[in-house]
């Protein structure tokens, strides 16, 4: 997976398709490691390319964390760093960074409480609430998240007591899990109804591993707990992800050159609109993921697909799927 492929990425550049309409970006990530950038100055360039984005929301990713503090305040250095990231981005006089969602462990139960003020300190008030990933998989050919999760961690009791105090404090919880996991979301959901759930990237129909010859399967088990989740009136769905490679097989990292929007809405049109009409489009959210989803296109080509996609709906609809929705959770 090569997200700094850049030459490359430029080959593929489009202009806007609609120009005119607001987008609300809400998941990006920001970092500069291992010989890859993608910092104010990168994200201002992607956001400005040719789309109208007016705001964002940066979404954890281990970058930067204080190693000098105990462990469970450590995440607390990535909010620090990225409040600062948003003030650099503010001197560009464009698009903002409206919004951080941190990692905080939940499995530290009634104790996460102390973490989640300490973000709200460092975030000059652009603390949103926090993502704890558990994707999980027993197959060898799967990775498991950054974080390091258990096999049905979100059933334990300490991470439920952690969660419930999430809530407490008016914060959301974003979820990144995959899809043979989604029973798990589906209790949650249904026993934390205050709590705003932002499932990530689709919920992640896997097409690797031992599910890569089980496309039928697949998709079986992915609708039939998306529809249950659409029932919970507190869980949103991103809509998003579909750059990485490394997940979907799309085979697009391979090409001469970055699929075109058209052959990207092409990929996903079917998914993604049975999810939004399962969802609604005021529990869908259209999201970037980048710079992962650098490994195969451009940002300018990402929106253009979603904009394809949207051509069915009416001016309601996308204005919820592209900024209305993201802005009503996140409070931008």
């Amino acid at each position: 997976m090569d997200l700094d492929r850049l030459d490359w990425i430029a080959l593929g550049q489009e202009e806007a398709i609609d120009p005119s309409i607001r987008i609300v970006d809400p998941h990006h990530h920001l970092w500069h490691r291992g010989g890859s950038r993608y910092l104010a100055e990168e994200l201002h360039e992607d956001l400005t390319s040719t789309h109208n984005v007016t705001d964002t929301v940066f979404v954890e990713c281990m970058a930067n964390y204080d190693r000098d503090k105990p462990k469970e305040f450590q995440p607390v250095g990535e909010t620090t760093f990225v409040a600062e990231e948003s003030a650099r981005l503010e001197k560009f006089h464009g698009p903002k960074l409206s919004g951080i969602v941190g990692f905080a462990d939940l499995t530290l139960g009634e104790k996460v409480g102390e973490v989640l003020v300490a973000h709200e300190k460092a975030s000059g008030g652009l603390f949103r609430g926090i993502r704890h990933a558990t994707a999980w998989s027993d197959d060898p050919e799967i990775s498991i998240s950054h974080t390091k999760p258990t096999p049905e961690l979100m059933r334990e009791k300490s991470f439920l007591e952690g969660l419930t105090t999430l809530g407490q404090h008016g914060y959301t919880f974003d979820a990144w899990l995959y899809f043979d996991q989604l029973n798990e979301l589906v209790d949650i959901a249904r026993s934390c109804p205050e709590i705003p759930i932002i499932l990530n990237h689709l919920g992640a129909p896997l097409a690797i591993g031992r599910w890569g010859s089980k496309s039928t399967e697949v998709e079986e088990v992915w609708k039939n707990q998306l529809t249950k989740l659409s029932k919970s009136k507190n869980i949103f769905l991103k809509i998003g992800g579909i750059g990485m490679d490394n997940y979907f097989d799309t085979g697009w990292s391979a090409l001469k050159a970055p699929p075109s929007s058209e052959q990207v809405a092409d990929f996903w049109k079917e998914k993604i609109t049975w999810a939004i009409e399962t969802f609604t489009p005021d529990q869908c959210m259209f999201e970037s993921n980048f710079p992962v989803d650098r490994q195969t296109l451009p940002y300018s080509v990402l929106w253009n697909a979603f904009q394809r996609i949207a051509e069915q709906y009416g001016a309601n609809e996308k204005h919820a799927l592209f900024s209305g929705t993201a802005c009503a959770v996140y409070k931008i």
